[in-house]
């Protein structure tokens, strides 16, 4: 069994996406989930967790509808609006803490001119309320900053379940190894509460379809060194994954480095039951 723990879907019909504003690309466009469905039977997914791509309800009601019509979906990543306490725990107390395929929060911080957004106190007693409920936080960094600013988070809400997306950012573009991106990921990596998503890696090498399994294999080796093996799990980050090719491509690399680095029981837990665990299903 293997999970992919990031699939995004879009639809403009059902929510506005304001990072797709003006966007050139090809992302620029809805995207639906029976896109993947060929690629994902051939690649031997069977089970999916859809990640929010809006910081707005509608986002978060249109992933949980598709979920609920796809029983290879297992949980989906939403929006709770974590500036407001009040509102946070009404949403969850309401609605989503009632929805079973309701299973994680995420903010796009990473659009958010302030590195430290997470750590207004405001944004911590949100945190403490995903804490209380059990929901873990996926942290979507791209700067060293964003590392620092989970690492204050962990210190002021010790009881809540992060995991890094897309390892954030590791520098494959420079070729780095591993710099100050990896002593801040073994820093965190100290806390029993922070996981690492390995996910978006073929996108990060920057460099278009051209990266190879040899670009991304070692920081995925550094990340599972670090965090060790029941604390890692994978992602397709699908359509971004498109900007570096197919999502057959991404997923054949990944599998073929766990494959290379791991037995067969430690690639069953970074490809299924370590997912299973972080997000309960």
């Amino acid at each position: 069994m293997i999970a992919d723990t990031h699939i995004h879907i879009w639809d403009f019909n059902r929510a506005e996406y304001a990072w797709l504003n003006g966007n050139t690309t090809i992302l620029n466009r809805t995207y639906s989930l029976d896109e993947i469905d060929t690629e994902r039977k051939e690649t031997g997914i069977t089970a999916g967790v859809l990640v929010q791509a809006a910081n707005n309800f509608e986002d978060t009601d249109w992933m949980l509808k598709v979920a609920e019509n796809n029983n290879w979906i297992k949980a989906v990543v939403g929006w709770l609006p974590l500036m407001n306490p009040e509102a946070t725990l009404k949403a969850l107390q309401n609605k989503y803490g009632k929805e079973k395929f309701f299973k994680g929060v995420r903010h796009l911080i990473h659009d958010e001119p302030d590195a430290k957004w997470l750590l207004q106190p405001a944004v911590i007693d949100s945190l403490r309320i995903l804490a209380e409920h059990n929901i873990p936080y996926d942290v979507v960094g791209i700067l060293p900053a964003h590392i620092e600013t989970a690492l204050k988070v962990a210190e002021k809400v010790p009881g809540l379940k992060m995991v890094f997306d897309h390892l954030n950012q590791p520098p494959i573009a420079s070729k780095e190894k591993f710099g100050v991106w990896g002593d801040l990921m073994k820093e965190a990596a100290q806390h029993k509460n922070f996981y690492a998503k390995i996910s978006g890696l073929g996108t990060t090498a920057a460099n278009a379809d051209q990266w190879t399994s040899d670009d991304i294999k070692p920081y995925i080796s550094f990340a599972i060194d670090v965090f060790g093996t029941d604390r890692c799990f994978f992602g397709g980050d699908w359509p971004v994954s498109l900007l570096a090719g197919t999502y057959l491509r991404t997923w054949k690399s990944y599998k073929e480095i766990v494959h290379e680095l791991t037995d067969k029981e430690t690639a069953e837990k970074l490809l299924y039951s370590n997912a299973a665990d972080f997000y309960s299903f």
